[in-house]
């Protein structure tokens, strides 16, 4: 059996060569009778006819060249004609505006760029009406007030870094100092080239303006609404005057624009500072001892008001009152006595209702708060009697953190 079946595979394999071979030889006389005809005349160049071959080849360029010669001639021909019809509308277009404004066609690039600027400063004036810097927005909370950042020439004060680091920025990065720098020499354009809008006197009722510097800038602050621009608000101050120069400027996404110059006086502006306390004598006695060197020394515009919580300590507070107003002469004072447990809110409403000598501003202050003159300066310029404003907070911050 083994045997048989071993025969049995090659004759099967003989078969299958076979069954190849055929369907080779098959394809094979399949292609050769499908393979194309070539031509009689085409001979290749070398065998018989290459002479017959090349003049065939000779006439069929010539007659591709007259094809595309004659073709060529014909596009040009439509070209110039073309351009003769553009030409003949443009004199026709131009005869026409002659026509309707003959006067105005000298003038026209001026007119133009004329528009545009007027267009221009019509966007950016519609800006600032849309922005708080002119008018008050009404908002939803108190969270939804766009917070101002202060800067003098040197330093700039950031309310985002809160208590946790000093919101003061140092180094100032080079492109907010360009900014800003950019800023202050604005605002002195604006007031030593008054407007007659500015209510300026001419010549200040010396004979001559006085010209303001860099040096005569005190402080700023800036705050920048995402939609419509940056609002900036600049002090100046000569250091023999007692007047104050108020520069509002807005830069609605491009040049920057004045709002608003204006002279502030705050010679006469007094300040109410009402401390709520109880206990806690040796931190008032240093908390006096920086009142005198301020308020008493150096500003002379000021009032104290302390309301004192409980019996422990107050007598202590008197003798510290008592005292400094023996050595300094100083008598603008008030002290209100509860005999009801510390609240902060409670103090400040008594020493506020305290108060009977009509408006003035007025700093709710702890005990352990340290302030200069110069904060009490902008606490001036910066609110109005009888209105309730969050002023300075970040000069009081670094103040505090100093």
């Amino acid at each position: 059996m083994p045997r048989r079946g071993l025969v049995i595979q090659a004759r099967t394999r003989w078969l299958l060569v076979g069954l190849a071979l055929l369907f080779s030889l098959v394809l094979l006389m399949y292609l050769l009778e499908c393979a194309p005809q070539t031509d009689g005349n085409g001979s290749l160049p070398g065998v018989v006819g290459e002479n017959m071959g090349k003049e065939y080849y000779q006439a069929l360029l010539q007659e591709q060249e007259e094809h595309y010669q004659n073709r060529a001639t014909s596009l040009k021909r439509q070209i110039a004609q073309l351009k003769q019809e553009l030409q003949e509308m443009s004199d026709k277009l131009k005869s026409l505006q002659e026509k309707k404004s003959p006067k105005v066609n000298g003038m026209n690039y001026q007119g133009t760029k004329e528009q545009a600027s007027n267009d221009l400063l019509e966007f950016l004036h519609s800006q600032i009406d849309k922005a708080e810097v002119s008018v008050g927005a009404k908002l939803p909370s108190e969270y939804g007030v766009i917070p101002f950042e202060s800067f003098t020439s040197m330093k700039v004060f950031q309310l985002e870094m809160g208590l946790t680091r000093h919101p003061e920025e140092k180094p100032v990065r080079k492109d907010k100092r360009d900014e800003l720098v950019e800023v202050i020499e604005a605002g002195l354009e604006v007031i030593n080239n008054p407007d007659e809008e500015d209510g300026q006197d001419e010549d200040d009722g010396v004979g001559e303006r006085q010209l303001y510097s860099e040096n005569d800038f005190i402080e700023g602050y800036y705050r920048t609404e995402r939609d419509k621009g940056t609002q900036y608000e600049l002090f100046y101050k000569k250091m023999d005057g007692m007047e104050y120069r108020h520069v509002t400027l807005f830069r609605p996404f491009g040049p920057l624009m004045k709002v608003k110059s204006e002279t502030v006086d705050i010679s006469r502006s007094i300040i109410n500072i009402i401390v709520p306390l109880a206990g806690r004598t040796e931190a008032f006695a240093q908390f006096m001892q920086n009142f005198r060197d301020v308020c008493i020394h150096q500003d002379k515009r000021v009032h104290l008001t302390v309301v004192y919580f409980g019996q422990d300590g107050l007598s202590e507070v008197k003798s510290i009152l008592e005292s400094v107003a023996r050595e300094t002469n100083f008598h603008n004072y008030t002290l209100v006595s509860l005999t009801e447990e510390f609240n902060r809110g409670r103090g400040l409403d008594m020493g506020a209702r305290a108060w009977e000598k009509g408006e003035v501003l007025m700093f709710f202050c702890d005990v352990d708060v340290y302030f200069t003159a110069e904060f009490l300066n902008s606490c001036r310029l910066n609110a109005e009697p009888g209105m309730f404003l969050y002023s300075c907070c970040n000069q009081v911050l670094s103040s505090c953190l100093a």
